[in-house]
């Protein structure tokens, strides 16, 4: 019998994901607007700028993603690909940005979970809230409601096969930034992993030059243009 493949949790970071499309939306109108409309030399500077630009806003907003899988961690930053068997991996690091470690030493960041302070900080509010509701004798499901109408918008959120970060504000247990339990997640699933042996093997790191290679040309051609007036 054929055991059925598992798929990948995939992490993303929304607010990312809106503004890029914002930004390509904003970016798209004004470059077709100079094209179609522009004179001179304007239509080609507006096309130098579109080549430059839109890789860029893909790069650093539409394309970062972390695919946690059941033998390795795969980490999608914006001009890299980063392989990592879960094996390979010592530990997973947060502080003012998320970082994975290696046992070589090397260290990768986790563009697709940002740490976000505000929200660090709203969780803390909402579980000193908790705490003092519970002091009070306030327990139950209508405890810390209002600090939940106020804490529940903003912060980080993410979607991918798994629904792990779909979790309500009011889940048991201490309240915590989304990215904090995001990162919780893939610690426990390097505890779990780490030791297996399909779980072994190279770290392995792949540029991504289909982003980098057209925002390469779109910044020489602009420069080009810019210098000859």
């Amino acid at each position: 019998m054929t055991t059925p493949l598992v798929k990948d949790r995939i992490y993303r970071s929304p607010q990312a994901l809106i503004s890029g499309v914002l930004l390509l939306a904003i970016v798209g109108w004004l470059g077709i607007d100079a094209l179609v409309r522009g004179h001179g030399r304007t239509p080609w500077l507006a096309l130098a700028a579109l080549i430059l630009l839109v890789p860029l806003v893909v790069a650093f907003t539409l394309r970062p993603a972390v695919f946690a899988g059941e033998d390795r961690l795969r980490v999608r930053n914006p001009f890299r690909v980063i392989t990592l068997p879960w094996g390979e991996i010592a530990s997973l690091r947060s502080g003012y940005s998320n970082e994975v470690i290696v046992k070589s030493g090397a260290k990768y960041q986790l563009w697709a979970v940002p740490v976000s302070l505000r929200s660090r900080k709203k969780a803390a509010r909402r579980q000193a809230r908790s705490e003092s509701d519970a002091r009070r004798g306030r327990t139950g499901p209508g405890a810390g409601a209002a600090g939940r109408a106020l804490g529940g918008f903003g912060g980080f959120g993410g979607f991918g096969s798994s629904g792990a970060l779909g979790e309500p504000e009011y889940a048991s247990g201490p309240a915590r930034a989304e990215t904090d339990k995001v990162m919780d997640e893939l610690r426990e699933m390097l505890e779990s992993r780490g030791a297996v042996e399909s779980a072994q093997g190279e770290v392995t790191v792949r540029w991504a030059y289909e982003v980098a290679a057209p925002a390469v040309a779109g910044a020489v051609l602009l420069g080009i243009l810019l210098a000859v007036g």
